[in-house]
């Protein structure tokens, strides 16, 4: 199954995705996408860390993603990947256009391919005033196209508010 994990920060997301890759009995393998490059982000690093059971296996990729899916999906694994906005803030960051539309091809390519269980967690942007910032309304707008593409292909969509999981598509939790 596919599961899209959507939700603002501080909303329960990565809580839940957690929960529901424990829950799935299959071995599980976190791929962070975080590039920990101050003090803040090491803390939020260091408390996910703290988090996830001993046992899970870890990859750390800012920018293949597809790639570490296809190497990695396997019918008796649970991938959760955390998060999709890092990582596609990682991509707007090296300011290459088409670099940003191949790994967002990739990886919504890949999907439909992949074997096992599959939990995306992103930060819902799009709810808030517009943002004055050139770079930041891409950001925004990015990361609406890639939750409206990957919530077409994801079995279940899932927005977590004040840690209340609603389920917007699929099986309830």
């Amino acid at each position: 199954m596919l599961q899209l994990i959507l939700g603002g920060a501080r909303s329960g997301k990565s809580r839940l995705a957690e929960k529901l890759a424990s829950d799935s009995q299959l071995a599980v393998t976190y791929i962070a996408t975080s590039q920990p490059l101050d003090g803040e982000m090491n803390e939020r690093v260091a408390h996910h860390r703290a988090r996830r059971p001993a046992e899970w296996a870890l990859i750390e990729e800012p920018l293949e993603l597809a790639r570490v899916l296809r190497e990695n999906a396997r019918a008796e694994r649970c991938l959760l990947v955390d998060c999709l906005t890092l990582w596609l803030t990682n991509l707007l960051m090296l300011d290459d256009a088409e670099r940003l539309a191949a790994e967002r091809e990739a990886l919504l390519d890949c999907l439909a391919s992949l074997p096992g269980d599959i939990i995306f967690v992103s930060n819902e942007t799009g709810m808030g005033v517009v943002p004055l910032g050139e770079l930041t309304r891409r950001y925004v707008d990015a990361a609406g196209w890639l939750h409206q593409a990957l919530a077409e292909r994801c079995q279940r969509v899932v927005l977590t508010v004040a840690g209340l999981p609603l389920t917007l598509k699929g099986p309830a939790l």
